[in-house]
C-alpha cells in the first residue's frame, strides 16, 4: 500500500524520506521518519528542558533562545509558549511538544529558532519592510538581498499593475478643483495621449524600488542598533519599530526624492513635453535650478511618519491579534488575512496621511505651469481649504483606495513566487 504525496511540500526534504526515491510514500517510510524525527524532537525538548522538571517554560524559551543569538523579550517568548501550551498551564510537556512538531521539518535547534522568530513578524506590501532580525547565517548567505530583490519586484509588478489609478490619483490631486471625476478623468488622460499614456511616470517610479528598499533597509538597520544600545534586551517593542520605521524611511526619502519629483512631472506630462527622464530633469535644472528637486519635501517628510507608524501598528496589532485567537501562533496566517490586514491598516495610514501627500503633490508640481504662484507648504493647505474646503484636502483618494487590495494582492503573491524562486525560505 502507498501514500502519494508532494512529498517536499509537505515534509521538506523528500530525499531523507523517501528513501527508495519512488516519488511515494509508503507505511514503512512513513513510519522510519516518524521514529526518526521523534527521537529529534526528544533532544531538542531535553535542551530547552534545562532544569529536568519534564516542563518547559518561559524563561527557558527565552533563555534557550538568546544562547543561539536570536534575542527575544519575556512577551514574544510567551506568545511562543502560548502557541504550544493546548491545556493552559503556561508550560509545554513533552507530548504537546511532539504534537506541536511531529509534521514539521525541522530537526535542530537552530531550525526552530529561525521558524519561531520568522513567525513573529511577516512584513509584506508595497512599502517594503523586512523582518526585525536575520541572524549573521543569514546575512553570510544572503538571505537579505535576495528578500530585498523580492520586495523590489513584487513592488515594480504591483505598482505597474496598477499604474493608471495611481495616476489617476495625481491627476486628480492637482487638477481636482476643475470639477473632474473619475471616469472623467481617465477619459481625458487616453484622449489626450492615448492608452499608453495611462502609465506615464510608471517608468521611473519602478526604477526608484530598488535603491529606495535598499537605503530603507540599510537605515532601519542602522537605527534598530542604536536604540538597542540604549537598553536591555535585543527585540525592538511596536513603538521603537515605529521610529525605527519612520527614521528609515525618512532617510531613504531624502536620497530619493527627486526621482518622485521627476515621477510626478512624467506622470503630468502632456504628449511631447519630455522626451524621456533625461529630458525632464535638465529642463527642471535648467529653468527652475536644483531647489526644484526637492519641492514638496517637508510635507512629504512629515506625511511619513503618521503613514508608517499608523499601518505598522494596526497591521501588527490585526495580525497578532488573529494569530493568538485562531491560529495558535502558526506562522502562516493566510492570504486572506493578510489581505485584510494590510488593507485596512494602509487604508488607516493613508486617511491620516493623505493631505499631507496632496500638498506635496501639488508643491512638485505646480511649477510645471507658467504664471501659478509658487505656494509654501502653509500656503498649499490655505489655498486648498479656502477654494475647495476641508474635502479638497482629499482630492483623488478614491482611485488610491480603489488600488490597495489590487497592490496588496499582486504584490503579495509575486513576493511568494520570488522568495521561492531565488531560494528564500518564509
Amino acid at each position: 500500500m502507498n501514500i502519494t504525496w508532494r512529498l517536499s511540500s509537505f515534509f521538506g526534504e523528500s530525499d531523507t524520506i523517501d528513501t527508495n526515491h519512488d516519488g511515494q510514500l509508503d507505511i514503512k517510510e512513513f513510519t522510519q521518519y516518524l521514529r526518526a524525527h521523534e527521537k529529534e524532537l526528544r533532544l531538542m525538548f531535553r535542551s530547552l528542558d534545562r532544569n529536568n522538571d519534564g516542563h518547559i517554560d518561559v524563561a527557558e524559551i527565552q533563555l534557550s533562545l538568546n544562547s543561539l543569538g536570536v534575542n527575544v523579550s519575556t512577551e514574544q517568548a510567551s506568545r511562543i509558549l502560548q502557541s504550544i501550551d493546548r491545556d493552559g498551564t503556561m508550560t509545554i510537556d513533552w507530548n504537546e511538544w511532539r504534537d506541536h512538531f511531529l509534521f514539521n521539518p525541522l530537526h535542530n535547534m537552530e531550525d526552530i529558532a529561525h521558524y519561531w522568530k520568522h513567525s513573529l513578524v511577516l512584513d509584506i506590501g508595497e512599502q517594503l519592510t523586512v523582518p526585525d532580525e536575520f541572524s549573521e547565517k543569514e546575512r553570510r548567505s544572503g538571505v537579505v538581498w535576495r528578500q530585498l530583490v523580492a520586495g523590489a519586484m513584487a513592488g515594480a509588478v504591483s505598482r505597474t499593475g496598477t499604474a493608471p489609478l495611481d495616476r489617476l490619483k495625481v491627476f486628480l490631486q492637482v487638477h481636482g478643483s476643475s470639477g473632474v471625476s473619475l471616469l472623467g478623468g481617465l477619459r481625458g488622460m487616453v484622449q489626450e495621449g492615448g492608452l499608453r499614456s495611462l502609465w506615464r511616470g510608471n517608468g521611473i517610479n519602478v526604477l526608484k524600488i530598488a535603491p529606495e528598499s535598499a537605503i530603507k533597509f540599510m537605515a532601519y538597520e542602522q537605527i534598530k542598533w542604536l536604540i538597542r544600545g540604549s537598553k536591555e534586551g535585543g527585540s525592538l517593542r511596536v513603538q521603537e519599530r515605529f521610529i525605527a520605521g519612520s527614521l528609515a524611511g525618512a532617510t531613504a526619502q531624502t536620497i530619493i526624492y527627486p526621482m518622485e519629483v521627476l515621477k510626478t512631472r512624467l506622470t503630468l506630462r502632456k504628449t511631447g513635453q519630455y522626451a524621456g527622464m533625461a529630458d525632464c530633469a535638465k529642463q527642471i535644472l535648467r529653468k527652475e535650478g536644483v531647489r526644484a528637486f526637492y519641492k514638496g519635501y517637508v510635507p512629504n517628510t512629515l506625511g511619513i511618519i503618521p503613514y508608517a507608524g499608523i499601518d505598522l501598528a494596526v497591521y501588527e496589532t490585526l495580525k497578532n491579534a488573529w494569530l493568538q485567537r485562531y491560529c495558535m501562533g502558526s506562522a502562516d496566517p493566510g492570504i486572506l488575512v493578510l489581505l485584510g490586514c494590510g488593507t485596512v491598516s494602509s487604508t488607516c495610514g493613508q486617511l491620516a496621511s493623505y493631505p499631507l501627500a496632496l500638498i506635496r503633490t501639488r508643491m512638485q508640481a505646480q511649477a510645471s505651469a507658467d504664471g501659478t504662484p509658487q505656494l509654501t507648504m502653509v500656503g498649499q493647505f490655505k489655498h486648498i481649504v479656502s477654494h475647495e474646503g476641508v474635502p479638497g484636502l482629499y482630492r483623488g483618494i478614491a482611485p488610491n483606495f480603489l488600488k490597495v487590495i489590487p497592490a496588496v494582492s499582486i504584490s503579495y503573491v509575486v513576493y511568494e513566487h520570488m522568495k521561492k524562486a531565488l531560494g528564500v525560505g518564509s
